[in-house]
């Protein structure tokens, strides 16, 4: 159940006259996860839901799913046609001038713009100001409790030991001569999950040049690379408990198939490191501050390190994403070049910073998680600062 009283004060806060729900077959599992919904019943009708700034809250449902939102406290109104849900629109946001919706102008922040531009319109015929729910989002859906924090660092703690059995399960058979692709390396870590008691909803990648020059790269049965002496290998490693409301511990670690790593690789991993390194110091530095910060602000630290090295080009994706119950969350992304996520990082909220360097040859990506809680940051995982050579 959400806490209504709270959402009610930072409304308030934010000097807004409410917040809107409003969902159609599952499209926005914000709205699900803030109002504690689940996936139970069917969900093939538009529904409302309206938290005012003070006042009880009002929802509006189809006849055919009349108790969808009967778990929710608030008075109840019912449609059938669109004529009477138009009608009953204006009682739905009687006293409401300016609400909040998930809706991000021109779509600059895609994890909260979930409704579409029609019902925005309908929103706006009736007069009222719709603006970005996005800030309310952070808090009541991003934000960890005690508990989750304790699932990331409980599958920090496996996962850490999982990348480390993997560079040594690779390690074992280069020198055994033992052939080992990408995909059986990525299938191996998968088992080590489900003996661990972590969850994840997309494998975790192993790639060797010229593929860890691809971000997403996804090593596939059929088509992915042997792993051999000389090789360059990136793990990225993201899961989480099976506990429910877990949320996920996301790494990437660079090892190379050899004794000594070769200058070009330590080079590039070098300047990855350091624009890792300034960025999080950036977030430790201001929250200590207690100064309030962007997420563009950090991708800019971090990006600004890899452009002065010379590399700015090969710097292709954002410098972090938002971490919760999915791999990618709803809180601030560490954003200035895909979007300008001008977001500020709301306290007990968890991101990466993951800046790379992807060359036609190779690329290097070096990952951590940072949690920032009231007037703290902190990474909660082990840190690399230098590729492993794998063979004695």
């Amino acid at each position: 159940m959400p806490d209504i009283r709270a959402i009610q004060a930072e409304l308030k806060a934010s000097k807004l006259d409410g917040w809107l729900f409003f969902d159609h077959h599952r499209r926005d599992p914000i709205a699900a996860n803030v109002l504690g919904l689940g996936e139970n019943g069917m969900a093939t009708r538009r529904w409302f839901y309206f938290i005012p700034a003070r006042g009880e809250p009002r929802k509006l449902v189809h006849r055919i799913e009349a108790g969808m939102l009967d778990s929710l406290e608030g008075r109840k109104y019912v449609y059938s046609g669109w004529e009477e849900l138009h009608k009953l629109l204006p009682k739905l946001l009687a006293g409401g001038k300016r609400i909040a919706m998930q809706y991000s102008p021109e779509n600059n922040i895609p994890y909260i713009g979930l409704v579409d531009a029609g019902t925005v319109e309908l929103i706006r015929k009736l007069k009222k100001k719709v603006v970005s729910s996005a800030d309310l989002v952070q808090k009541f859906e991003a934000s960890w409790s005690e508990e989750q924090l304790g699932s990331h660092l409980e599958a920090g703690q496996a996962i850490d030991r999982i990348r480390q059995q993997a560079f040594e399960e690779a390690a074992g058979c280069v020198a055994d001569g033992k052939p080992l692709t990408e995909y059986e390396l990525q299938q191996w870590m998968l088992e080590r999950f489900r003996a661990s008691g972590l969850t994840t909803a997309e494998p975790p990648i192993a790639a060797v040049q010229p593929n860890n020059g691809n971000p997403h790269y996804e090593p596939k049965p059929g088509g992915s690379r042997p792993i051999r002496a000389g090789d360059l290998l990136l793990l990225d490693i993201w899961a989480k408990t099976t506990n429910p409301g877990s949320v996920y511990y996301d790494i990437t670690w660079m090892g190379y198939l050899g004794q000594r790593v070769p200058g070009s690789y330590a080079k590039i991993f070098g300047i990855v490191r350091e624009a890792r390194d300034r960025a999080v110091d950036f977030v430790k530095t201001s929250a200590a501050k207690g100064r309030a910060i962007h997420g563009w602000e950090v991708d800019r630290v971090a990006r600004e390190t890899i452009h002065k090295a010379g590399y700015g080009k090969y710097f292709v994706h954002r410098t972090g994403h938002s971490i919760g119950q999915e791999v990618h969350g709803n809180g601030a992304n560490m954003d200035g070049l895909e979007t300008r996520d001008d977001r500020k990082i709301a306290p007990r909220t968890c991101f990466s910073i993951e800046p790379g360097i992807y060359l036609p040859e190779f690329g290097v990506r070096s990952e951590v998680n940072v949690y920032v809680g009231e007037r703290e940051a902190r990474v909660t995982g082990a840190i690399q600062k230098e590729i492993l050579p794998l063979l004695a």
